[in-house]
């Protein structure tokens, strides 16, 4: 993406974000990368719905400043992290949405085989282990999953998601959140479920590279409910 559409892109997907009331005030945080070793991401202390294109940083993969008046979030470091691991990626996204961060904070991953969409386009969810936002502890805790994964959930703190532009990270964190938001209905609320045939998951997985997805982990069986 040039610089332009890469502000724009984040602009968007910061509003997107907001109205759909996966950050609260401040948080979360979104970058957009525009070369081998140049990204714009979002300032620190400002409301993901009410940004403006003068706000946004440019800044290298070390996190130094190329271009912008304000600071970069403390959280940068996290995005960065994710470029270095896999330079393909171009987007990074960062949010809380309620029903992801409920589960990030039970520390229960998104890893029952039981949306065929889910399975297919995002695959599952694992949790990252607990770092102290704005600390090299961050990175460090999601760096395991970015080449394997389309995403995770930060223990205690919320969800992060990456992809090939920015669309496709910000539409696996919506992916996220309505698969968590199934998960809680049918194994929590309801108490009922039934995972997809275990004979016919790789049916799912040719569908999925298919699709061009290249990553997602394993399908983890645990077994239909009780009264399925």
């Amino acid at each position: 993406m040039t610089d332009r559409e890469a502000k724009l892109a984040i602009l968007d997907v910061g509003r997107r974000m907001y109205e759909r009331g996966y950050v609260a005030a401040n948080d979360g945080n979104i970058s957009c990368r525009v070369s081998e070793n140049e990204i714009w991401s979002t300032p620190t202390g400002v409301s993901k719905g009410f940004m403006t294109e003068e706000m946004l940083i440019k800044t290298d993969l070390s996190g130094t400043v190329l271009e912008g008046t304000m600071r970069p979030s403390s959280e940068l470091k996290m995005h960065l992290r994710v470029y270095r691991e896999d330079p393909s990626l171009q987007a990074v996204v960062h949010a809380h949405p309620p029903i992801a961060t409920a589960f990030a904070v039970a520390g229960i991953p998104l890893d029952r085989p039981v949306l065929t969409e889910a399975a297919m386009a995002l695959g599952n969810i694992p949790v990252a282990p607990y770092a102290t936002p704005g600390t090299q502890e961050v990175p460090d805790s999601i760096a395991p999953f970015v080449r394997t994964h389309n995403g995770c959930l930060l223990a205690n703190h919320g969800a992060l998601s990456w992809g090939k532009d920015m669309y496709q990270a910000y539409y696996r964190l919506e992916s996220i959140e309505y698969y968590a938001g199934i998960l809680m209905n049918t194994v929590f609320v309801m108490g009922r479920w039934k995972e997809v045939p275990r004979e016919r998951a790789g049916e799912l997985l040719e569908i999925r590279k298919r699709l061009g997805v290249d990553r997602g982990g394993d399908f983890i069986f645990r077994g239909d409910s009780p009264e399925a």
